[in-house]
């Protein structure tokens, strides 16, 4: 089925919202777990905590559209969301928040766009032209040069938090691939909905079990209630959506300017500052996604049998 141009830009437009919104999930994490030094929030309890609460807000929402349920074959698909993006991505960057920077966190966001492109092409067997693959392997690789000039004499080296956010990424690209899939015939908006009342039998009670025994800073509190209501559910509205216009192939790659967003977004939170390389690296990835969004992407040509074949 060939997108409409209409559709498609409507679908990137809506899609760099979800990026922008997505991109302070990172920093506003690290606001809330704190840092091992001086630790806040427990991972585990942002991350059940803040499906928990999203999945509450679903409940009102559907409720007041007095939502269908999902049809039979829909509930494995949602099954593979909430694991995707309910529980294996905020479990495990969460999980590694505590222990590494928001700014070397955003770097391994870089992989976030091939990731989810793969899955992309895979569930719905798109043929994304090779110029496509080429501008997405360029704006990844960018994004690993950033890295390592960044990095300087300590080397981008790789710990436990950095596999944890990696296997995050990986969770992450197959709850957007099946997001973007069911957001075909089902309402972006109830996608993420539906994910997160299927995961809240286990979400509500481990919520209650990790609950903070001590007091924690207004600040923690603060990165909780956005990752609960933007980075878990209302982001989900305008990526869902935009995917599903877009095309998740398409779509998924302007998620390579999530790492440099994330750094702006954490400039006044961290008190850096935006330097000479960030701005240029950050330029460079634009214009890729920018090349990318105008390259082919086929779907599969659809094999007509031929008469007289014996059936």
């Amino acid at each position: 089925m060939t997108t409409h141009p209409n559709h498609r830009r409507t679908g990137l437009w809506l899609g760099l919202l979800g990026v922008a919104i997505f991109a302070l999930t990172l920093p506003m994490t690290r606001l809330a777990t704190g840092t091992p030094e001086a630790p806040q929030l427990s991972g585990l309890f942002i991350a059940l905590g803040r499906a928990a609460a999203a999945a509450g807000l679903s409940a009102l929402f559907l409720l007041a559209l007095r939502a269908p349920l999902p049809r039979r074959e829909d509930w494995r698909p949602l099954a593979l969301v909430a694991f995707g993006v309910v529980f294996g991505f905020p479990l495990c960057t969460s999980l590694a928040m505590r222990h590494v920077e928001a700014m070397h966190a955003s770097v391994i966001v870089g992989v976030l766009p091939l990731a989810t492109a793969a899955v992309g092409a895979w569930l719905h067997r798109q043929r994304p032209s090779a110029g496509f693959w080429l501008c997405a392997v360029a704006g990844a690789a960018l994004v690993v040069l950033f890295a390592l000039l960044r990095s300087g004499a300590s080397g981008l080296a790789l710990q436990p938090a950095d596999l944890l956010l990696l296997a995050g990424m990986l969770c992450a690209a197959v709850g957007y691939g099946y997001g973007a899939r069911l957001a075909q015939h089902m309402p972006a908006e109830q996608v993420i909905c539906w994910a997160l009342l299927l995961a809240l039998p286990i979400t509500a009670p481990l919520t209650l079990l990790t609950w903070p025994a001590v007091p924690v800073r207004a600040s923690a509190w603060g990165g909780f209630a956005y990752v609960a209501v933007f980075s878990m559910w209302l982001g989900f509205f305008a990526w869902y959506r935009g995917l599903a216009l877009g095309g998740t192939v398409r779509v998924s790659q302007l998620q390579l300017l999530q790492p440099f967003l994330s750094m702006l977004f954490a400039m006044p939170l961290l008190s850096e500052t935006l330097d000479p390389l960030t701005v240029g690296f950050g330029l460079a990835v634009m214009a890729v996604v920018l090349a990318g969004r105008n390259m082919p992407v086929r779907a599969p040509v659809k094999l007509i049998s031929q008469e007289g074949n014996a059936p």
